[in-house]
């Protein structure tokens, strides 16, 4: 009886292998922090949306009537930031609307990062700083991003 090696014997084949790995790992982690940075501004929608489904919900509506609840109010959350950005035009009032946008913002970038980080290394002082630089990170993106989605000044 003759015994064939395999080709992933051979350690080179396994070398590739694991460098090809990493290299989508790292574009993966890249392409979802690029997805993040682009929904970041609709962070405060998200949760007006998904407190008032959840409230319906618990207040004994169905789950679809829940969902669309919850959709509904995230919709008119926007729409309403939308106008406020569009109409208003005092500083101070364009701040408050931004910062209304940034803190959801900073708030899910920080689990974003906080959940990023547990992957490599354990909960600890260093991944709570990482994440809360994170969040600081997010949030001023958001608060940059947010009042030049109004409409061009």
């Amino acid at each position: 009886m003759e015994v064939v090696e395999s080709a992933s014997d051979d350690q080179f084949v396994k070398e590739d292998a694991m460098i090809l790995a990493a290299i989508v790992a790292i574009i993966a982690i890249a392409m979802l922090c690029s997805l993040l940075l682009n929904l970041i501004i609709y962070a405060l929608p998200l949760y007006v949306g998904t407190t008032a489904g959840l409230w319906a919900h618990a207040s004994g509506t169905g789950v679809l009537v829940s969902v669309i609840a919850g959709g509904l109010t995230a919709i008119t959350v926007l729409v309403i930031a939308q106008w406020l950005l569009a109409v208003v035009r005092s500083p101070l009032l364009l701040a408050v609307v931004g910062l209304l946008f940034a803190l959801p913002a900073a708030f899910a970038g920080y689990h974003a990062v906080y959940g990023i980080v547990g992957l490599v290394m354990p909960p600890n002082a260093g991944s709570i700083v990482l994440s809360s630089i994170g969040a600081l990170a997010v949030g001023i993106m958001a608060w940059v991003r947010v009042p030049t989605t109004g409409h061009n000044r």
